[in-house]
């Protein structure tokens, strides 16, 4: 029998997005301004979500000196043979014009001072070509006023602070979402559920990133890819013991010249290299120093340029003005998620998928610096205008059941047979967990028998070069599949 949430009907849209971060935010806003009905759905109130508290920017190829080209070839090379070259082109060649149009709606971001828009370095990229507002605040700024544009809308009506609990589904169509507080129709249902990372105990993101947007969406028949890449950022401060454990230095301030010493106050690794290679000097150097951290001096750096990170660091017990403090990589960002073509589609027709949650194989096993929000804006667009192509259907019964967040126990082992070295022994056992996400997580990366990017096996070290660009997708039933993607 249906529960009393079921019961309740919350209306009928063209679109459901579910999520509050920038790809929903977005996504909502584009499906609005081409007409259509909208439903957002938002666990915590607009300007919440993990989006609010990225530190990066959004890539792209704005400079003379630099062009689409380029910033293509560094996201292929980041990815290490996996990325779809496609995906790729779609985010650089719609990058810039993303840009533009955001300053065109008035978003602040930082500037030099003759006017221009300010570009920052990052590990990875050949040009500068990182925007930033606030400095490190890119994602307060920008969340905040894009929930500000969507609140104004007249097309978009907002349900904050309830959770989606299932997607109604009979396995071969999604027609809407059950929520926390009652049933809403659509013609299609847009995910944006944001990332996983926190399902790793150590981790940069919110304790919310756990991946309830690929559980929903495999438990109503969708196809998931690339689960068992995970980035670990290198530099997530080291304060064992305390709330600051695993809080994220953001990457632009290597990029003005922070470095990474050993005990010695020696440098031992290029900063700027991309995050897999970083994170693999720090653990390299960590077993060397016998578990002491390495350090991350930041002396060298104006802190008018950052002044979240230092005052964070501050709030920490740091004074990272006039001494290193102590970093080593946590969970980051999920490369993998819900499997997706360059439009959003799922596997299942009237189910999209954007940003975090999604996986059009644009990372590869090894995301570019700050192409992530570039991400949400560009395939949160494509989304959005296709899915408003599908035509309602008459919706079934739902179906007996429910999303159950993970216990902790579950992120104790995602850490420990997931984390940045894994091999088959401890994958096994994470294959067999009770949450549905770190199952398949395990089943994934124990059937990835080589190390590429964020995905290193101890018993596999090297790289298979007959995978290159070969996609594991983990099928509703637990099967795997190999996939080979444009």
């Amino acid at each position: 029998m249906p529960d009393s949430s079921e019961e309740r009907d919350l209306g009928t849209f063209d679109l459901t997005v579910v999520g509050g971060g920038a790809a929903g935010l977005w996504a909502a806003l584009c499906a609005a301004e081409a007409g259509g009905s909208v439903c957002l759905v938002s666990r915590k109130p607009l300007a919440e979500s993990a989006s609010f508290h990225a530190q990066g920017g959004l890539a792209a190829a704005l400079d003379p000196a630099d062009s689409p080209d380029q910033h293509f070839e560094d996201t292929m090379k980041a990815g290490r043979s996996l990325c779809r070259s496609s995906a790729v082109r779609a985010l650089v060649d719609e990058g810039p014009g993303i840009v533009d149009d955001l300053v065109r709606r008035g978003m602040n971001f930082d500037r030099e001072p003759e006017g221009t828009l300010s570009l920052a370095l990052e590990g990875g990229h050949s040009h500068r070509r990182i925007i930033h507002s606030g400095g490190s605040q890119t994602g307060r700024e920008i969340t905040s006023a894009l929930a500000q544009m969507v609140a104004d809308s007249d097309r978009i009506e907002v349900l904050e602070e309830t959770s989606a609990v299932a997607l109604i589904s009979d396995g071969n169509r999604c027609y809407g979402v059950i929520t926390e507080d009652g049933t809403i129709r659509s013609a299609a249902t847009l995910m944006a559920t944001g990332g996983a990372a926190a399902l790793w105990r150590r981790t940069s993101n919110p304790w919310g990133a756990i991946g309830a947007g690929p559980v929903l969406a495999s438990a109503a028949g969708a196809e998931l890819a690339d689960l068992e890449f995970c980035q670990f950022h290198p530099t997530c401060l080291s304060a064992p013991g305390t709330v600051f454990d695993g809080a994220l230095i953001t990457e632009a301030i290597r990029g003005e010249g922070a470095t990474l010493l050993d005990l010695d106050g020696e440098r031992f690794t290029d900063e700027l290299a991309p995050r897999d290679d970083v994170t693999a000097a720090i653990l390299a150097q960590t077993t060397k120093q016998e578990g002491e951290p390495v350090r991350l001096d930041l002396t060298c750096v104006d802190p008018a340029r950052f002044p979240s990170v230092f005052q964070l660091l501050e709030t920490a017990g740091f004074d990272a003005t006039t001494e290193p403090v102590p970093v080593s990589p946590g969970a980051h960002y999920m490369m993998g998620g819900i499997a997706v073509d360059l439009d959003g589609r799922t596997s299942i027709p009237g189910l999209y998928a954007a940003g975090e949650c999604a996986c059009t194989g644009l990372h590869g096993a090894n995301r570019l610096a700050s192409n992530s929000l570039t991400e949400c804006f560009v395939f949160g667009r494509r989304a959005a205008v296709a899915g408003l192509q599908e035509v309602a259907r008459v919706m079934p019964p739902p179906r007996d059941w429910r999303f159950d967040p993970p216990q902790p126990p579950t992120r104790e082992a995602v850490w420990e047979f997931a984390g940045p070295l894994r091999d088959a022994t401890g994958l096994s056992q994470l294959a067999g967990d009770p949450y549905p996400l770190a199952r398949a997580i395990g089943t994934t990366a124990l059937a990835r028998e080589e190390s590429r990017g964020g995905h290193r096996r101890t018993d596999f070290p090297d790289t298979d070069s007959r995978l290159d660009f070969t996609h594991l997708i983990y099928r509703p039933d637990g099967e795997i599949e190999l996939r080979r993607w444009d």
